[in-house]
């Protein structure tokens, strides 16, 4: 099952503490202090990924901790800083900080943030040595990283959802317009969660096929139509080698209006895919058919990089 909502606790890694050490040898018997600082407790970051279902993660693992500072060693030996934690959450996860108040959105893979400092590493005996304290015999231990407790929630997966009958070939189609890495097949139901990409800012989301019934959750369809609810524009995509290109959009519009009325009045462009497998005459009829309806259509082949250029032109433009 999707996991969309999740509170969870992020914890920063505590200091290392400081040594308290002093020099000792065969060629000094007493010498002066040597105790190293310890290392500064790791952070933890959230980061944008291309995986709406990367929020599953934190289904069973609900406390999640940076690395700890390692302490101070003799001889001035410093110790390491804690490693950071990067936590990756899908595009359109809302962050919200329930302890301290805020709302953080993470929208681009780019994007690193930063929720929970870690803690600042103590000094040893060698940092308080000075003209009158030759001999300190006190450090400092390392702080606590930042705690906080954190919701997490997939409030928007996309700008734009491409829909369609199974191996209408949406997944070809996200992955030559945001160089996205679906798994793609020549077979229906090739994908089983939605994935994402990105074009120019903009986040469109590969639903899996919707068949017949999805509306009443036959093949997952509500699992998956319930996430369209959050797109700004539908692209309807359609095989151009279906024998009724107008059937294949009216089951789709249908499911559409069984689960969720309010989806019919979003956006919407057809797109004809595949057409470098079709006859030419054929399609210019099928395209006839469409825009008699009063439908924006375009036809696209992912192997044409002009009508792959013309398409993404339109949904900015659109979205």
């Amino acid at each position: 099952m999707l996991v969309d909502e999740v509170i969870i606790t992020v914890k920063g890694g505590r200091g290392g503490d400081g040594a308290i050490s002093f020099k000792r040898n065969a060629q000094t018997a007493k010498g002066g202090p040597d105790g190293g600082n310890g290392g500064n407790g790791g952070n933890v970051y959230f980061t944008g990924i291309n995986d709406i279902t990367a929020l599953s993660q934190f289904a069973y693992s609900k406390v999640i901790s940076a690395e700890n500072g390692v302490s101070g060693g003799k001889q001035n030996l410093y110790g390491r800083n804690g490693n950071d934690k990067l936590l990756k959450v899908p595009l359109g996860t809302v962050i919200t900080d329930i302890s301290e108040g805020g709302n953080y959105e993470i929208n681009k893979l780019t994007e690193k943030l930063l929720i929970a400092k870690g803690g600042k590493g103590g000094r040893g005996n060698n940092e308080f040595k000075s003209s009158t304290v030759q001999a300190p015999r006190y450090r400092e231990l390392g702080q606590l990283g930042e705690e906080k407790k954190i919701k997490l929630e997939l409030k928007m997966i996309a700008d734009i959802g491409l829909i369609g009958l199974p191996n209408a070939g949406k997944s070809s189609l996200l992955k030559a317009l945001t160089n996205a890495n679906p798994k793609i097949g020549d077979y229906p139901f090739t994908t089983l969660e939605p994935n994402l990409g990105v074009l120019n800012g903009k986040v469109i989301a590969d639903i899996p096929g919707v068949i017949e019934g999805a509306s009443n959750g036959k093949g997952l369809g509500d699992k998956f139509l319930r996430h369209i609810e959050r797109t700004k524009l539908l692209v309807h995509c359609i095989d151009s080698g279906t024998n009724d290109v107008i059937k294949d959009y009216r089951t789709i519009r249908s499911e559409l209006k069984n689960f969720n009325n309010n989806l019919l009045e979003k956006d919407e462009l057809v797109v004809l895919t595949k057409t470098d497998l079709s006859v030419n005459k054929d399609l210019g009829d099928k395209l006839k058919k469409i825009k008699k309806l009063n439908l924006d259509c375009m036809l696209v082949s992912i192997i044409n990089d002009e009508s792959i250029r013309n398409l993404a032109s339109k949904l900015l433009e659109k979205s």
